[in-house]
C-alpha cells in the first residue's frame, strides 16, 4: 500500500493519516471511511490531507476531492473546533429553531455560516436531522443535542467559551428518545436474538414464505421483498470474486421521518436478523449497513451488537452450527446527502465514489454493490422479514389490508401532542392517527416527506395503504395557525441544497423554483409567476434524471391545489414584475456619489458634452 509521506502535511497528521489508511487497507471502496475517520482525527480535510488520502489509496487527487466536496459533512476548510448545525426542518422551525439559532449566533458575535475570529465555533444550519419528534435540534461536531431552549443555548456558548470538550458536557444534552406511542405486531414481536435465525428452513422455504407474506419495500417505493430476493438470489455473479451482497438503508433523509432511527435504537437485533435470513435467501456471505451521518452516535452501539451476535455464532463463519451458513454485516456511515437514500446513489456512496444516481437499468438486483447482485432494503422491511421467518407468511398476511400486509411504522411530527413513533396496520386512516397523537384544529398533513403529498382536511379519511397513500414514514401535521406557503417554500430551498447536481433538469429546476418562491414570498410575484411554476413541476417531474427531481415540486403543487389563498395573499402585481430592482440596487450608489441630486444630472452630463466624454455622433449636446 502506498504510504503517506511527502505530501506536505505534518508528521502529526501523516501519522493519523498512516493509522487510517492501514485499518482500512488502502480500499480505494472505503474512501468514505477513511475521510471521516480522518476529518474526526484531524478536525477538517486540507489539501495536504486529500492528497496523502490520495497517494495512500492509489486514487487521483481530484477523485478524492471530489467526493470530499460531494457531502454535507466533509469540509475542506477549518469550520471551527467546536461546528453547530441546526437542523432546518420545517418542524424544528415551528418549535423557533431559527430564533434560538440568532440568539445563539448574537452570544458568540457570529453571522450564520461564518467561523470566529479566533477558528473556536462556526454555526450554520443543515436539513433534517431525524429528531423531529424532539426538536428543535441541533449538531454538535455531529452528536446530536434535542430539546433546544434559550437556556440551552446560553448554556451551550458558555461551555463553547470555556472550550470544554464535548465529553465533558452534561449527558443529558445528547439524550436522544426513542418516543414509541403505539407497538403493534412488528414493535411488540417479542422475539429474541437468534429466534428467526433458528426458525429457517431451506433457502427456497424461506424465500416462499417472504412472497406469500405479500411484505413490500417500506421505504416507500412498495417492491415485492420476495420478488426483489428472487431477482438477486437467481442472477449470477461476474469478475474474478462472484459474490451476492445484502444492503441495509438507513439513509432516511426524508424531512419529518426517524423511525429507522428508533428500529436502530431500540431493535437492532431484529434488524441485523433481518439482513441475515435475506442473506441466507440470496447466497451472501457479506451485509452493509448504510448508516445516515446524522446517526454517527449510533455507531459505537450498533457495532457493539454486532460483536454479540458474533460471540452468540449468529454472525460469522457456520451460523448456529449451520455449515455453508456465512454471513457478516459491516456499517458504512454516509455524511450528509439526501439523495443518498436513493439506492443507487447509496451504493455509488458505498464505493467511496459521489452519490450520483446511477442509470436503470441495469438494476441492483443484478448490478449492484461492486457490480454484483445486490438486495437494498429499508430498515423496516428488513425487521418485518424476521419476524416473518418466525411467525408465518399466513399471520403476516392476515394484518393490513388485501393490497398492504403487515404494519407501518409512522414518524409523527409537528402541531400534536404527543409526537413520536405509532405503529399501526396498514389501512389506518389519517383521521385517527391524528386522534391518537393529540392533534387539534388540523389544517394539513404531510405525508411520506417533503417529496409526498400534502393532505388537506377533506382527505383526512383516506388511509395509509399502498392502494391510496403509500409513504415510507413521515407524517408532519400543521394546524390552522400555520402559513402552508412558508411551508412549501421551505421544502424547495431543501431540494436546492439536497440536489446532486448530476441532471440540468433538477439542478437548474430546483434553484428556479425556488427562486420563484423567494419572489413571491418578497412581494414582487404575480400570476406569471404561478404559472411559472407550473411550467417548472412538469420539466421536473418529466425530464429528472431520479426520484428527487421527479418528486421535487410535490409539495409546492399540492399546497397551489390546495391552499391557493396562502399564495394569492402575496401576489401584489396583475402580471409580471422582475425579482430584481436595478434602480434600487443602483441607488445607494447614487446617493453616495451624488447623484441623486437632479442638478447632478444636468452638470456631469454638461461637463460629458463639453470634454466629448461618453457622446457618439448624433447624441444630443
Amino acid at each position: 500500500m502506498p504510504n503517506a509521506s511527502s505530501n506536505g502535511a505534518t508528521a502529526g497528521d501523516r501519522a493519523v493519516i498512516e493509522a487510517v489508511l492501514v485499518r482500512h487497507g488502502g480500499d480505494a471502496v472505503r474512501l468514505m471511511q477513511i475521510l471521516r475517520e480522518v476529518q474526526e482525527e484531524l478536525g477538517w480535510l486540507s489539501p495536504a490531507t486529500l492528497t496523502a488520502i490520495a497517494d495512500g489509496t492509489g486514487l487521483p487527487r481530484a477523485r478524492v476531492e471530489g467526493v470530499a466536496g460531494f457531502y454535507h459533512f466533509f469540509h475542506t476548510e477549518p469550520l471551527g473546533r467546536y461546528r453547530v448545525l441546526w437542523s432546518d426542518n420545517i418542524t424544528d422551525r415551528m418549535l423557533g429553531s431559527s430564533d434560538l439559532m440568532a440568539r445563539m449566533c448574537k452570544k458568540l458575535w457570529l453571522k450564520p455560516g461564518q467561523v470566529s475570529e479566533d477558528q473556536l465555533v462556526s454555526v450554520d444550519t443543515t436539513s433534517c436531522t431525524g429528531m423531529c419528534d424532539q426538536g428543535p435540534a441541533l449538531l454538535v461536531n455531529y452528536r446530536p443535542v434535542t430539546r433546544m431552549t434559550a437556556e440551552r443555548v446560553d448554556q451551550i456558548v458558555d461551555l463553547i467559551r470555556r472550550k470544554i470538550p464535548l465529553d465533558d458536557w452534561p449527558a443529558e444534552f445528547f439524550a436522544v428518545e426513542d418516543n414509541i406511542r403505539r407497538r403493534d405486531a412488528l414493535l411488540d414481536g417479542g422475539l429474541a436474538p437468534g429466534d428467526a435465525l433458528r426458525a429457517l428452513r431451506s433457502p427456497q422455504e424461506t424465500l416462499d414464505a417472504i412472497k406469500a407474506s405479500g411484505l413490500r419495500g417500506r421505504g416507500g417505493a412498495g417492491f415485492s421483498t420476495g420478488q426483489k430476493w428472487e431477482f438477486c438470489r437467481n442472477a449470477v455473479g461476474s469478475g474474478a470474486n462472484p459474490a451476492h451482497y445484502v444492503v441495509c438503508n438507513a439513509d432516511e433523509g426524508e424531512p419529518g421521518t426517524f423511525k429507522d432511527r428508533v428500529l436502530l435504537s431500540s431493535c437492532a437485533d431484529l434488524v441485523f436478523e433481518g439482513m441475515t435470513v435475506a442473506g441466507y435467501v440470496v447466497g451472501a456471505r457479506k451485509g452493509l449497513v448504510y448508516l445516515r451521518g446524522e446517526y454517527r452516535y449510533l455507531l459505537e452501539p450498533l457495532n457493539a451488537a454486532l460483536e454479540r451476535r458474533r460471540a452468540a455464532n449468529l454472525l460469522g463463519k457456520s451460523i448456529l452450527g449451520r455449515i455453508g451458513f456465512d454471513f457478516d454485516i459491516e456499517i458504512h456511515m454516509g455524511a450528509g446527502a439526501y439523495v443518498c437514500g436513493e439506492e443507487t446513489a447509496l451504493l455509488e456512496s458505498l464505493e467511496g465514489k459521489r452519490g450520483v444516481p446511477r442509470k436503470r437499468p441495469p438494476f441492483p438486483v443484478t448490478n449492484g454493490f461492486l457490480g454484483q447482485p445486490t438486495a437494498v432494503n429499508n430498515v423496516e422491511t428488513l425487521a418485518s422479514a424476521a419476524l416473518i421467518a418466525v411467525r408465518g407468511a399466513a399471520w403476516y398476511k392476515a394484518i393490513g389490508t388485501a393490497k398492504s400486509s403487515g404494519t407501518k411504522l409512522l414518524s409523527v411530527s409537528g402541531d400534536c401532542a404527543r409526537p413520536g413513533i405509532y405503529e399501526y396496520p396498514y389501512g389506518v386512516k389519517v383521521e385517527q392517527v391524528l386522534a391518537d397523537c393529540g392533534a387539534r384544529d388540523t389544517q394539513a398533513c404531510q405525508i411520506a416527506g417533503a417529496s409526498g403529498l400534502c393532505v388537506a382536511p377533506a382527505e383526512f379519511k383516506r388511509r395509509i395503504a399502498f392502494e391510496d397513500i403509500p409513504t415510507g414514514g413521515s407524517f408532519m401535521i400543521f394546524d390552522n395557525s400555520r402559513d402552508m406557503f412558508a411551508v412549501a417554500r421551505n421544502f424547495a430551498h431543501f431540494f436546492v441544497d439536497e440536489s446532486c447536481g448530476f441532471c440540468t433538469p433538477c439542478r437548474v429546476g430546483t434553484t428556479l423554483l425556488k427562486n420563484a418562491m423567494d419572489k413571491i414570498n418578497d412581494g414582487h410575484g404575480g400570476e406569471y409567476d404561478i404559472n411559472d411554476i407550473w411550467r417548472i413541476i412538469r420539466t421536473l417531474k418529466t425530464a429528472s434524471h431520479c426520484g428527487l427531481g421527479q418528486t421535487a415540486g410535490n409539495c409546492v403543487a399540492d399546497t397551489l391545489q390546495k391552499f391557493r389563498p396562502s399564495y394569492e395573499l402575496r401576489l401584489n402585481v396583475h402580471d409580471f414584475e422582475p425579482a430584481f430592482d436595478l434602480d434600487k440596487a443602483l441607488s445607494k450608489m447614487r446617493e453616495v456619489t451624488g447623484r441623486d441630486d437632479p442638478g447632478a444630472h444636468f452638470h456631469i452630463a454638461h461637463r460629458k458634452s463639453k470634454s466629448g466624454i461618453g457622446t457618439k455622433a448624433g447624441d444630443p449636446a
